[in-house]
């Protein structure tokens, strides 16, 4: 547990990837990390190849014995097409390519369920060209129903991150979202902290708040207002104490997970100067509120 809060801090595998995910679990949890963002990728965990239950077994083997939690995540750039990145999405114009990313969200909550993972991240995707706003809204909500549906059997929330440029780009987007479905109780929210700085109108700890009683998955790295540009901490424009103060006063119990997936280059230096980083921010216990 990170120091003096109920905080527990991850880092993600998407910035890990010239790492074999034994290797990247293992510096995660020497360097006092509580958990991991693993991204289904080619590299790490393949949903798409051989004997994925017999993998997932042996991962979830690794990460009990490191006593590393996890939740998961499914944004890999090209793990359903190799030439267009993130794609298909759930707003593809093809049918076909819908129900491919949709039949990812549901192996992916198979894999969550099977390694105990505390949420499934996922993303709407951006609008394509010469579609409608209805008609993306339409073909979400189409694309979500089964991937909850998933869910809902398998008690593990689906939680979906406003993304920059994306339909579904802000916290009243998914305000929208969940209307439109009705409110289903599996679904929750990804809140990725620079993304609040980036696009947000409050700031980045009144977002915290905000977004507390769907909060299911964080993601943390540093950001510039109205740059997306996922930076590491220190070079980005947030004031963390702040964040990570109405972070644990939400009571949130799931993984804060670094996400630095343009980074795998200096992978386990930042994976180890980020840990420091936050743990300096941290609130000590007893100390007066920001």
């Amino acid at each position: 547990m990170s120091p003096a809060t109920n905080l527990r801090l991850g880092y993600g595998t998407n910035g890990l990837t010239d790492l074999r995910l034994d290797d990247a679990l293992a510096l995660l949890a020497d360097l006092g990390y509580d958990g991991v963002g693993l991204t289904l990728d080619h590299m790490h965990l393949d949903p798409l190849g051989p004997e994925l239950a017999a993998r997932t077994r042996q991962v979830g083997k690794k990460l009990s014995e490191l006593g590393l939690g996890v939740t998961i995540e499914t944004g890999a750039r090209y793990v359903l097409d190799p030439r267009r990145k993130h794609g298909p999405s759930l707003l593809d114009a093809d049918p076909d390519g819908r129900a491919a990313r949709t039949d990812l969200l549901t192996t992916a909550v198979r894999v969550a369920a099977d390694l105990g993972a505390h949420a499934v991240h996922c993303f709407s995707g951006i609008t394509p060209a010469d579609t409608s706003n209805d008609t993306a809204w339409e073909r979400l909500e189409e694309a979500l129903t089964p991937v909850l549906d998933a869910a809902q059997n398998a008690a593990t929330p689906l939680a979906i991150e406003p993304e920059p440029g994306h339909l579904l780009a802000t916290l009243d987007d998914f305000h929208h979202l969940r209307r439109l479905l009705g409110d289903p109780e599996p679904l929750g929210l990804t809140l990725d902290i620079g993304h609040c700085q980036c696009l947000e109108a409050a700031p980045p700890a009144d977002c915290v708040r905000d977004a507390a009683p769907w909060l299911r998955h964080v993601q943390i790295e540093d950001m510039r207002r109205g740059v997306h540009e996922h930076l590491p901490f220190g070079d980005g424009e947030i004031d963390f104490p702040p964040v990570l103060e109405a972070l644990a006063a939400t009571g949130y119990q799931g993984l804060t997970v670094v996400e630095l997936p343009r980074h795998s280059h200096a992978g386990p230096e930042l994976a180890r100067a980020s840990i420091e980083f936050l743990r300096s921010q941290v609130p000590s216990k007893g100390a007066p509120s920001c």
